[in-house]
């Protein structure tokens, strides 16, 4: 099926699978598992009337289906754009010696980015398992033209060490921050007025190893244009060693928020947060 849809996007426009998919979209709604969650977040954490907030989880639902339909398109060599106003920032911690660790979410397109921008510092980002044959094929092939080595989530944490080395070395560890995923570990922050989980890993291991912090979002303006927003989060020198994973995780969380509310409908979190 997949490699099925590959080849369409060879020979089809990609507006035209884009308004196939607006139509499936509303049994989505009906029979998928996140609709309570992500009408709540609009209803509960925007604020927005009931109405608008059921407009807007169709907005969020073709929004991902857009997400999902790109990545085939990338399979199938279809070029995006990718409008970075502040690659100054990437490119200043790439001219450094030290690595550094580069923090993505559940927002907008990153793995696009892979795609797309080829980085000159070895990039080893963490991805989870599940995908099928298919995804991973292409995912590698295209990465491995950008310098991005995949590493896999393991069940015995090895992942951890794979990205302590690599920033070791002097390389990029890439991985989400609003996920919580293998570790158990957890800090919470404020997060649109109430408090949050937010998994612990990727702040204990910019502190324990006093590198910057890069976050990066791929937020879908055009058919087929992203534009990448970057920002520099500094390792706080300063309080415990918990206080400063605190203070960073803060500043991630506000950093993403920022970036939710300027683009609501792309941010997929498809269950109660805030639980």
């Amino acid at each position: 099926m997949q490699r099925a849809l590959i080849r369409l996007f060879r020979i089809l426009p990609l507006g035209l699978l884009y308004a196939v998919m607006a139509l499936v979209i509303p049994f989505y709604m009906l029979f998928g598992k996140g609709f309570g969650a992500s009408f709540a977040f609009y209803r509960k954490r925007l604020g927005y009337a009931p109405l608008k907030s059921f407009a807007h989880v169709y907005l969020n639902e073709f929004a991902f289906g857009q997400v999902v339909l790109d990545r085939f398109a990338a399979y199938a060599g279809k070029r995006f754009r990718m409008d970075v106003p502040r690659m100054d920032l990437f490119d200043g911690l790439c001219a450094g010696k030290e690595g550094f660790v580069q923090l993505s979410s559940h927002v907008g397109n990153y793995e696009m980015v892979g795609y797309t921008l080829k980085s000159p510092k070895r990039l080893n980002a963490l991805v989870f398992g599940g995908e099928t044959a298919t995804v991973m094929e292409n995912r590698a092939r295209l990465f491995g033209l950008t310098n991005v080595r995949m590493v896999p989530v393991t069940e015995d944490l090895s992942h951890i060490f794979t990205l302590n080395n690599a920033l070791a070395d002097g390389e990029i560890a890439s991985l989400p921050g609003d996920r919580v995923f293998g570790s158990q570990k957890t800090v919470e922050c404020l997060f649109f007025g109430e408090k949050a989980t937010f998994p612990a890993g990727p702040f204990v291991l910019a502190v324990q190893r006093q590198v910057p912090v890069l976050t990066v979002f791929a937020m879908k303006e055009k058919r087929r244009e992203y534009k990448v927003m970057l920002e520099v989060e500094p390792v706080p020198v300063q309080g415990t060693k918990q206080e400063r994973i605190q203070a960073l995780a803060d500043a991630y969380a506000r950093r993403l928020e920022e970036v939710v509310r300027l683009y609501p409908d792309q941010w997929y979190n498809f269950y109660d947060f805030w639980k």
